[in-house]
């Protein structure tokens, strides 16, 4: 009885990890399982250098506000979460409104297609995806509009992901992935018929530098619209908590600095777009964005343990159990943020770069 008494409970445990790691370790759009996690494109030894070298950034706040230091802080963070970000959240590394009945990945692919239906674009059309990722958003786009969407990322990583993303869901055809920075495009002037940046262009330093890439890169009369992360009209800057909370979003999401909710349309302005609507799309009768943070809470913990083992046995590299743990502080500010009502994820401006008037001799 013994015997039958302990090979019982060594068959629970083994079943017990087998569920743990196998069934509740992906993602959940099965992009990344919690035995793959690596660095991105930094080799295995060396991830928890680069997380130091990352927190290093925030020791000399003056260089991640300048343009020539950003793509290597982006970068760097990129390699270390981008499995992270597909294993614990899935391929779209953004937020979206709750809405009744409808799964978090609904929910999601629904805040993606509104953006594609903003800028009015027919199918075989030629749009760009700033600050693309692993190509989420990117495939929803295609799918839904038909149109040709060329995504564009800092991380090598996340063209690799995107890459391979694209060719099992069968858009390969449609999506084209290119690694380069969006304050210095490798496109020609006036070569798309529409553009979108879904929780992107918070990564550059100044909003009008990447905004006059945008306008240069898109044809006269062709719309851009954006999600931007910004600080709203309930932000206090001599509130302690308040900046508590702003500057934890930033250090853990590799932001030069939030800006405010009333600089957005002035960046428009100021590089010659016109603008055509802005909204804050998480306010009512929208529901709370921050919803799947809270709810994920369990989660986070389980995975975070797994990390954990995962780095001790030598399958996951040294250092990332300290970028899970980054994250997990990230997620409390970020849900602090909406609680709150000082920030919001999706500040939508849509734009249109203006059709230049023939002159008559």
């Amino acid at each position: 009885m013994d015997f039958v008494a302990v090979l019982g409970t060594g068959a629970l445990v083994a079943f017990g990890l087998y569920w743990f790691v196998w069934v509740l370790g992906p993602a959940e759009q099965q992009g990344k399982r919690g035995v793959n996690l690596s660095g991105g494109s930094i080799s295995a030894e060396k991830v928890q250098d680069n997380y130091k070298q990352y927190w290093s950034f925030f020791r000399r706040p003056k260089e991640i506000e300048t343009a020539e230091k950003v793509p290597d802080f982006v970068d760097t963070f990129y390699n270390l979460v981008t499995d992270i970000y597909e294993w614990g959240w899935g391929q779209s590394f953004h937020f979206s409104p709750s809405i009744p009945g409808k799964s978090h990945r609904d929910a999601t692919r629904i805040h993606e297609e509104m953006a594609v239906d903003l800028i009015n674009v027919k199918p075989g059309d030629r749009i760009l995806d700033v600050g693309c990722g692993v190509g989420g958003p990117m495939r929803a786009i295609a799918a839904h509009s038909r149109a040709n969407v060329v995504g564009i990322t800092i991380n090598e990583y996340q063209v690799k992901r995107a890459r391979q993303h694209n060719k099992k869901a069968g858009l390969d055809s449609l999506c084209e992935v290119v690694c380069g920075n969006f304050l210095q495009m490798p496109f020609p002037d006036n070569s798309f018929e529409g553009a979108y940046s879904i929780e992107a262009t918070c990564h550059a330093p100044k909003l009008d530098e990447v905004y006059a890439e945008i306008f240069r890169v898109l044809k006269p009369g062709s719309l851009y619209v954006s999600y931007e992360w910004v600080t709203t009209d309930k932000y206090i800057g001599d509130n302690a908590e308040h900046v508590e909370i702003i500057q934890g979003i930033e250090r853990g999401d590799a932001l030069p600095g939030l800006r405010s909710y009333s600089d957005i349309a002035e960046a428009a302005r100021k590089v010659g777009f016109e603008v055509v609507k802005e909204q804050d799309l998480a306010k009512p009768p929208s529901l709370p964005w921050w919803t799947r943070l809270k709810m994920g809470r369990f989660a986070y913990w389980r995975n975070h343990i797994l990390v954990t083992v995962l780095a001790a046995v030598g399958i996951a590299p040294k250092g990332t159990v300290d970028v899970h743990e980054m994250l997990f502080k990230t997620a409390d500010y970020l849900t602090r943020g909406g609680d709150t009502g000082i920030f919001t994820p999706m500040h939508m401006i849509l734009c249109r770069k203006p059709v230049t008037k023939s002159t008559t001799s």
